[in-house]
């Protein structure tokens, strides 16, 4: 499936800066410090999926109804016949039909933010280089892409973003280079603008007898540290290596089994949302005292090589 992007889509990212409220707060990270090529990559969301589908040859099915059984599950489609299957995997989003089938509850709360996406071609090279900024509760990123272009995910309080939504292209990139410090140079609109009000989703279960959740359906965290794709992936890797190393004879949606996938994620999983919300409330937080506090940490990080080595190699875990 990766070898199917589009080389013109993909970008990678060897370093990454992040800046606190204050320009003087800052933490940087490099690819060539941790001894890797580079620290992620950047794929847009359109050419992942056409890479996805194109892998399931252009197959496209409406579950209508989803009945799970002592011995196996049934699917019903509008558009085609129904489906046995011995597990069910709920990989369709934060909306899942899949959770929802299975009875399993889940946890929801509104950040009272929405990400603002759009793609810009910037006036100064980009070198590979993440950018990000904290904003006293909003978060704004500028990721590379190829071309020299840019894209930017910008967490905003909804007032504001529906402000910034309504604006010209032009008028956005003005406020998006303001608020970046002019550090691409002139920045020009690539693409039009896009808005996602930002939740927080837990399932109160990862798994029921013959379903297994994994990423947006099992859990959806703020996107201020990039982690909701990787959280999603990691549960896909830990779920695999859970049914290829059953018993022989093992039915793979035994919930006794599955719950072994389930205690294998428990822990990174709370432990990443934990992170991640107590690092939007701190960023969040409109207080000069917590305002010190927290561009002196990002400082202090800065000089701790061995802690953002440590940081480095969660994130690209």
């Amino acid at each position: 499936m990766w070898q199917s992007l589009p080389a013109d889509r993909v970008a990678r990212v060897e370093a990454m800066r992040i800046f606190g409220d204050d320009s003087r707060a800052s933490l940087e990270f490099d690819a060539y410090d941790a001894g890797v090529r580079e620290l992620a990559w950047i794929v847009e969301d359109s050419a992942l999926q056409r890479a996805l589908w194109s892998g399931l040859s252009g197959l496209a099915l409406h579950c209508q109804r989803l009945e799970l059984g002592a011995e196996h599950a049934l699917l019903s489609f509008s558009d085609g016949a129904p489906l046995a299957a011995k597990l069910v995997v709920g990989a369709d989003g934060a909306h899942s039909f899949v959770r929802g089938a299975a009875g399993i509850a889940a946890r929801e709360r509104s950040f009272r933010q929405v990400a603002l996406v759009a793609n810009f071609y910037c006036g100064k090279p980009h070198g590979n280089v993440a950018h990000q900024w904290f904003q006293g509760g909003a978060v704004l990123a500028l990721l590379p892409l190829p071309g020299e272009q840019v894209s930017m995910v910008w967490s905003l309080p909804e007032a504001e973003a529906k402000r910034m939504g309504e604006i010209s292209g032009d008028a956005l990139a003005s406020e998006v280079g303001r608020a970046s410090q002019g550090i691409l140079g002139t920045l020009t609109a690539a693409s039009p603008a896009r808005s996602f009000p930002l939740q927080r989703l837990a399932a109160r279960r990862l798994v029921a007898p013959r379903v297994a959740l994994v990423g947006d359906a099992a859990h959806v965290v703020h996107p201020l540290a990039g982690q909701g794709l990787n959280l999603g992936l990691q549960d896909v890797r830990a779920l695999s290596a859970v049914i290829a190393g059953r018993e022989p004879g093992r039915d793979t949606g035994d919930e006794r089994l599955l719950r072994r996938y389930e205690r294998r994620r428990a822990e990174p999983i709370l432990a990443m949302d934990g992170a991640i919300s107590a690092l939007f409330a701190l960023y969040g937080a409109d207080n000069a005292i917590v305002g010190r506090v927290r561009n002196a940490g990002l400082n202090l990080t800065n000089r701790m090589t061995v802690l953002k080595n440590l940081l480095m190699r969660q994130a690209m875990n």
